[in-house]
């Protein structure tokens, strides 16, 4: 069973060499080392999750891509500044697979808000449905139309949507 494609969700995400970007909730980091091949040596990723153990994993995956450009922020994005980072210092964040699982969804689009400079870009992927328990459980599936209003009442506009595959949709917004 295939799942969502990182390479082809970041190229149709549309980033640029030398933009920096924060990966939310990144997981094993795969869609970050998609992100550090497009932006570049001139360019950032910031990983950012609040399990240690996926950093670590996502650390260990840099490693073997000989990606310098990434940086790994163990936080908890649900809080307050919870990111780390300054106010406007990305031009993109990516949250994907994550809003299912956190319980304050504005708060971390609040955060993504913060973080991006005029004219960022957020690229959302989360899941359709369960798909028999294969995805989240029925009950924390996060359906497409309350994603644009959680991300129009944190100040978002929508803008185009991408093909993130046969379990998932994407949707990128701007600031």
């Amino acid at each position: 069973m295939t799942f969502a494609n990182p390479k082809r969700n970041i190229e149709q995400f549309g980033l640029e060499s030398g933009m920096d970007v924060a990966d939310f909730g990144a997981g094993a980091g795969y869609l970050a080392i998609e992100a550090a091949e497009a932006v570049g040596k001139d360019g950032a990723v910031y990983v950012i999750d609040v399990q240690q153990e996926l950093l670590t994993k996502a650390t260990h995956l840099a490693q073997e891509h000989h990606l310098d450009s990434i940086s790994f922020i163990h936080a908890d994005l649900e809080k307050e500044n919870g990111s780390t980072l300054p106010d406007e210092s990305v031009d993109a964040v990516i949250v994907s697979n994550l809003l299912f699982q956190v319980e304050d969804k504005n708060a971390v689009l609040l955060e993504a808000y913060r973080l991006l400079r005029k004219d960022g870009r957020l690229l959302v992927v989360d899941w359709r449905e369960s798909f028999g328990g294969v995805g989240p459980q029925p009950e924390h599936v996060l359906r497409e139309e309350d994603v644009h209003t959680i991300a129009k009442n944190c100040g978002f506009t929508h803008g185009d949507d991408i093909d993130a595959g046969a379990y998932h949709y994407g949707m990128i917004f701007r600031k």
